[in-house]
């Protein structure tokens, strides 16, 4: 059974900088895909970054280009989001994803993924 576990939410200023964890068991993410969405009050979910390829390429949302970044640690089977120069309209509920099997193209949207966290929190503030 897989479980994704994310940690690392928090409330920040503008312009700070937070690092998202996302722990997973039953699954390994270095063969598979993943993704980091977001989704504001009100708002649907959104996909912030992904990792396809077998890890070896990432994607990013507009929004987060040049200032967040996906990564995995395979020893620990954990995928990290590290935010930089975080902006009020980051504020929201951010959420790792997986899927099984290789993905040549970057997945995009929420129903391309299988497993989901719970959700970790983070607030900016101006």
């Amino acid at each position: 059974q897989v479980h994704l576990v994310e940690s690392g939410g928090g409330s920040v200023q503008a312009g700070g900088s937070l690092r998202l964890s996302c722990a997973a068991s039953g699954f390994t993410y270095s063969s598979n895909c993943m993704g980091w969405f977001r989704q504001a009050q009100g708002k649907e979910r959104e996909l912030v970054a992904s990792m396809f390829r077998g890890a070896q390429s990432t994607y990013y949302a507009d929004s987060a280009k040049g200032r967040f970044t996906i990564s995995q640690d395979k020893a620990d089977n954990t995928l990290y989001l590290q935010m930089t120069d975080l902006k009020s309209e980051d504020t929201g509920m951010y959420y790792c994803a997986a899927r099984d099997g290789y993905c040549s193209i970057p997945l995009k949207i929420t129903r391309d993924f299988t497993w989901w966290g719970q959700g970790t929190q983070v607030t900016v503030s101006t």
